[in-house]
């Protein structure tokens, strides 16, 4: 089932940083759910009924990893790298209530659009910032930390270089707590030419990294996206198992040495 919208937005708003416009409309399929569309392409869905259920695959694979990074229930500190509709931001104070979370956005129509059309729920706490990824992430004061950083702005092959590589990985581990995650979502063709440099640059950042994603997307059948994590500690063979039982299914967790079919 694919989210379907009205037919008539709701409202629209032009960004001028990329020059298209944003609509939000209701979905005729979910009761509570919206549909943020940018250029006229799906970009985002909100269920503001129940922000705990996540529309598109790969946004409930990384809820998934989210779930592993602290006790069910206990407030985190996360760093969202590429807005959007704020569905993660949403399911994680829907999950983990009080947890306080930052969101960093490129595009300053965009944010404002979607916090007044949807506004994130009572209590939550969220600090915006309009810029660069990068350069938000070095502006941020120095005490604060996280446990889940989340980057979520390839959205293809082409990608920033200043963003895709080791030495941005490096500065975003070095904002996580001692049991901190990376969750980064890389969309790409089957040729999988982002994604094999993507995980390389990881390696290269963090103690350990896994790949997880529907598993025909590892067979390069398609394109679509795989969420890479990386973790500063050891992989836990425990968080691949409870992983593929949460699905979505059918669903691949590759580490260690089962990555280098990855990286070549």
């Amino acid at each position: 089932m694919n989210a379907r919208g009205s037919g008539q937005p709701q409202a629209t708003r032009f960004l001028r940083t990329t020059g298209q416009h944003a609509t939000i409309e209701n979905d005729t399929l979910v009761e509570g759910g919206f549909i943020l569309s940018i250029g006229g392409a799906e970009q985002s869905h909100v269920n503001l009924a129940d922000p705990s259920e996540i529309f598109y695959e790969y946004l409930r694979r990384i809820g998934h990893v989210v779930d592993l990074a602290a006790e069910p229930g206990v407030p985190i500190s996360a760093l969202h790298l590429g807005a959007g509709a704020l569905t993660l931001a949403r399911y994680i104070q829907a999950t983990r209530p009080g947890s306080e979370q930052y969101a960093v956005e490129l595009e300053r129509e965009l944010l404002d659009f979607v916090l007044q059309k949807l506004p994130m729920p009572d209590g939550a706490t969220l600090t915006t910032h309009i810029g660069d990824a990068r350069d938000a992430l070095a502006e941020l004061p120095a005490q604060v930390m996280f446990d889940v950083v989340i980057l979520d702005i390839f959205s293809g092959p082409e990608a920033p270089a200043h963003i895709a590589c080791r030495e941005f990985y490096e500065e975003a581990a070095g904002r996580l707590r001692p049991d901190g995650v990376l969750i980064v979502n890389v969309g790409d063709e089957p040729a999988l030419t982002l994604v094999r440099s993507q995980v390389a640059a990881l390696r290269q950042a963090m103690p350990d990294v896994a790949a997880f994603a529907e598993t025909g997307m590892f067979a390069g059948r398609y394109p679509g996206n795989i969420v890479l994590v990386g973790t500063c500690k050891p992989w836990s063979p425990d968080w691949t198992a409870q992983l593929l039982a949460r699905g979505p299914h059918p669903a691949t967790v590759l580490t260690g040495v089962e990555l280098d079919g990855i990286t070549g």
